[in-house]
């Protein structure tokens, strides 16, 4: 006999419910952050400079790259943190992962150029 989930939750002590809730708070989508933000795909679109269906792709993905991840979360107004957690030991605050880092060439490093041989 199939369960339905609204019958499973409701046999819970209310206590447990609760718990249930924030964790699910805790485990938003993206799509989740873009709604609370009150912006819909097009707009979140225009403002990254890509097209909504761009948008509706990234908000399905289960991998994501933390640049990209960190561009959508700041073109709507927020801040991408990483916080690593161990046990018994406090958590670490990750930096500069995800963040573009200009690349920068040795004062006195010769640069290689392609040269064509004639054909």
């Amino acid at each position: 006999m199939v369960k339905k989930l609204d019958d499973i939750m409701a046999a819970l002590p209310k206590e447990r419910r609760q718990r249930i809730n924030a964790r699910t708070m805790e485990l938003a989508t993206l799509k989740d952050l873009r709604q609370a933000a009150q912006q819909t795909q097009e707009q979140l679109a225009a403002t990254l400079g890509v097209g909504q269906d761009t948008i509706s792709r990234l908000e399905k993905r289960s991998d994501i790259l933390l640049s990209t991840l960190r561009h959508y979360v700041e073109s709507m107004g927020g801040r991408l943190n990483l916080v690593a957690q161990f046990p018994n030991r406090p958590p670490v605050v990750i930096q500069h992962l995800g963040v573009e880092q200009p690349i920068t060439r040795k004062k006195n490093s010769p640069t290689q150029r392609r040269v064509r041989s004639p054909a």
